[in-house]
């Protein structure tokens, strides 16, 4: 049996009474077990600069005729040196699945063969560090556990939450417009299962030490696999008490602090990112007391974003940004504008006006988006998620493709420039535009954004095609700069400037005499800024434009950015 420091051991145990009461004792061994099988000697933990990024990306992204999709991504990351600039690939689910694009996981420890195998994404390890997803609040209804369940098995007729339809769960945070529970036909009869998103996605009781001891081997099993981040899909909904809102549970915090332990005492290089799509407060409960997760999304940034940019005023941006507290030292943030979901509109509760959210809801759909909701405990439906890519959501319908491109860059130059590390969504890296079409044939509205290419197809539409080439070229540039300034390390102060023009936004960032003067004009006009009414610093280069300062005013035009230093 492994031998943990005392330090350790009892850490454990205190959480696992915590949540499993008397039954502690039989639990704690368990996960001895798995921390003697999964534990590598001598490993150290990681840190983080201002190289790294990640792209965030399906794995059967990019399809070819002479490989598997695992293999052509990694091909075109490497051909282009695009994991020179980005350095972790987020692959999203890559298992055997039977809905939502991924996430309802029929087997967590197989590699979807319409994706490639375990050894495609050990070939890519060579090249990039890797983000996996534990999809841990449900699993398919597909799955073997859910199969053994409805025949009557042990232990898996413990493995799901049984409710009485007549219970009042009316309290319980819904994320969706679905019902809460599923009829389902079993060997013992019929029962009601708790499905949180969809009728096929089955939640997970948690409550029973099995499913726990099962999901850390799994956690575990990525960790060995060689990803350096684990992301804990939809983990605010994880544990389930009748008569409680069932989001952000106590348990639930403490089953993310269990995991942080268990891979301290494994593989302590690997870092644990909350997926928790709600309003920034919340949000930023997971790192705990530096005990939780090590990174957090920014999920207020991309819906402020793109509120700036649509009513040319960046005030609600600026505020927020202005209020946000530096994370703790061994935490950051994860910052990104677009992911495979759409635009959460919950992170912006308290930040914008009503009837400036319905004014960004009216703008999505003018641009061919979608708006989903999701259900309220007076019966009422409100937005929760816009369904467009960022590409189109950003820009204007008559605007002249540069002016395009290069609005796109700025949004993407702000969120590059803040504290924490970048995520990159690859429909953003190589300005894929909304796929009305693949969302109109699957009735799925999420699908507007998760466009599947043809290798073929991709490298003309980079080569031919004016904006994505735009602004897949300038993204790169951007990253480029990026990578070569210290004063972009996740670590360094971050600080909002005044400035007297209402649609700039200014932020320095950097320390010391290193410093960068990040300045967007979210405006419809040119703005000319005299550089000494905002700081006592003196700026040579605006890196973006590689153009020499030589005097103290700078001309910002609409929907652009620089980067002085």
């Amino acid at each position: 049996m492994c031998e943990l420091p005392n330090k350790t051991n009892e850490t454990l145990r205190k959480r696992l009474q915590n949540l499993y009461g008397p039954k502690a004792v039989e639990v704690l061994p368990q996960i001895e077990s798995l921390i003697e099988k999964y534990a590598i000697a001598d490993a150290l933990a990681t840190s983080w600069d201002q190289r790294d990024a990640v792209l965030i990306t399906y794995g059967d992204q990019i399809r070819s005729r002479d490989a598997t999709p695992l293999a052509t991504l990694h091909r075109f990351l490497t051909q282009r040196n695009l994991h020179q600039l980005i350095n972790t690939v987020h692959l999203l689910p890559f298992f055997p699945y039977s809905s939502d694009d991924g996430f309802s996981v029929i087997d967590y420890r197989k590699v979807d063969p319409k994706a490639g195998d375990w050894d495609d994404i050990e070939a890519l390890r060579a090249d990039c560090s890797l983000m996996f997803d534990l999809v841990l609040n449900h699993v398919s209804s597909e799955s073997d556990w859910f199969q053994s369940y409805l025949a009557g098995q042990a232990p898996f007729t413990r493995f799901f939450i049984e409710c009485d339809p007549e219970t009042d769960l009316s309290n319980v945070t819904r994320p969706r417009s679905l019902p809460l529970l599923t009829a389902v036909k079993t060997k013992r009869g019929p029962r009601h299962v708790w499905t949180t998103f969809s009728a096929d996605q089955v939640d997970l009781n948690f409550s029973e030490p099995d499913v726990l001891v099962e999901m850390l081997d799994v956690l575990l099993l990525y960790a060995s696999r060689g990803a350096r981040i684990i992301r804990l899909d939809a983990i605010a909904y994880l544990w389930k008490k009748i008569g409680t809102n069932c989001i952000h549970l106590p348990e639930t915090h403490e089953v993310v602090k269990l995991m942080r332990d268990v891979l301290q005492a494994t593989m302590p290089q690997v870092l644990i990112l909350t997926e928790t799509n709600v309003p920034h407060a919340e949000n930023v409960s997971y790192f705990g007391e530096g005990d939780e997760a090590q990174m957090v999304y920014q999920f207020s940034l991309p819906p402020l974003l793109l509120d700036a940019f649509v009513h040319s005023d960046p005030t609600p941006l600026r505020d927020w940004l202005r209020d946000l507290a530096p994370p703790a030292s061994g935490t950051t943030y994860f910052n990104f504008t677009a992911s495979h979901d759409g635009i959460g509109v919950r992170p912006l509760d308290g930040l914008v006006a009503p009837e400036r959210l319905q004014s960004l809801v009216e703008h999505v759909r003018n641009r061919g988006g979608r708006v989903s909701t999701k259900a309220n405990p007076d019966g009422t439906d409100s937005p929760y998620e816009l369904n467009i890519t960022y590409v189109d959501a950003i820009a204007d319908k008559e605007m002249p493709t540069e002016a395009h491109a290069d609005r796109f860059l700025a949004s993407q130059a702000v969120m590059l420039a803040l504290q924490g590390i970048p995520g990159i969504y690859f429909h953003s890296l190589v300005g894929t535009q909304n796929d009305l079409v693949g969302m109109e044939l699957s009735n799925h509205a999420r699908r507007i954004n998760r466009h599947k290419y043809d290798l073929i197809e991709l490298a003309q539409a980079l080569n031919e095609n004016p904006l994505q080439k735009r602004i897949y070229e300038g993204y790169q540039r951007l990253l480029e700069i990026r990578t070569q300034q210290a004063a972009f390390h996740p670590d360094t102060s971050q600080q909002v400037i005044e400035t007297p023009h209402p649609t700039l936004l200014a932020l320095m960032r950097g320390f010391d005499n290193d410093l960068i003067l990040c300045i967007t004009n979210f405006g419809q006009e040119s703005v000319t800024l005299d550089l000494t009414t905002v700081t006592e610093n003196r700026f040579k280069v605006d890196l973006i434009s590689e153009t020499e300062i030589l005097d103290a005013t700078r001309t910002i035009p609409p929907g652009t950015t620089i980067w002085l230093k």
